[in-house]
């Protein structure tokens, strides 16, 4: 299942950035800029960052907004010749989040954007996450969550999700199939709460939220000693 994942990120590669802005309306770059932000609140001046699930790099387009001390990390090849194009300056490992190839308590933050919900061994990666920060190290995860409960609202963003999306997204990258896994892999993800109930063996949650008018759900979490 895991190499089925990430063959399908490769044949999306070249595509994923343009898609991402198109579907989301630019969204997604206003919700990792807003989630970086308030994980610095938590931290320290110029930490050592590790983004894990990197993709083409826009995590780390902002994460050098404030410190140069980031590597990237990411199960696709294809991903990952995209991002070696757009930041030369930039260490870039591949790898799974289940298995990172880095010593103990090697970083200060560990961020994973819109890329957990692919890991099919979670609990593995969660424990990874907490070796390889540093002591009190911070955890931000970004990713779309199933809701609580449904709403009339979140009825909108699933019609969006299941019917629009994939013919826009289908059209531009020419692989509508891998944008109908999308919303069927949110379906069958965690709410926000069951996320961090995942977290509370290995972290302390510091903040938790829904962005409003989408599904994008934030945790913050410290490392607990």
């Amino acid at each position: 299942m895991q190499e089925k994942i990430v063959k399908m990120f490769d044949e999306i590669a070249e595509s994923y950035d343009l898609v991402n802005r198109v579907i989301s309306l630019g969204s997604d770059k206003i919700w990792r800029e807003k989630a970086i932000k308030e994980t610095l609140n938590f931290s320290f001046e110029n930490p050592s960052i590790l983004d894990v699930a990197c993709g083409t790099g826009d995590m780390i387009e902002i994460w050098k907004k404030y410190t140069p001390k980031v590597v990237g990390l990411d199960p696709s090849e294809k991903m990952l010749e995209v991002a070696k194009k757009r930041f030369k300056d930039v260490k870039f490992y591949h790898g799974f989040a289940q298995n990172l190839p880095f010593e103990k308590e090697s970083f200060d933050i560990v961020s994973i954007s819109f890329g957990i919900r692919n890991v099919v061994e979670i609990d593995k990666a969660i424990e990874e996450f907490a070796r390889v920060l540093k002591r009190d190290g911070i955890l931000l995860i970004l990713e779309f969550t199933k809701p609580d409960k449904k709403s009339f609202l979140r009825n909108c963003i699933d019609l969006y999700s299941k019917k629009i999306l994939p013919k826009i997204a289908g059209a531009i990258s020419g692989k509508k199939e891998a944008y109908e896994y999308l919303p069927n892999s949110i379906e069958n993800f965690y709410t926000l709460n069951e996320l961090c109930q995942k977290l509370n063996k290995n972290f302390t949650i510091l903040k938790a939220k829904n962005f409003k008018l989408s599904p994008t759900s934030m945790i913050i979490a410290k490392g607990t000693d």
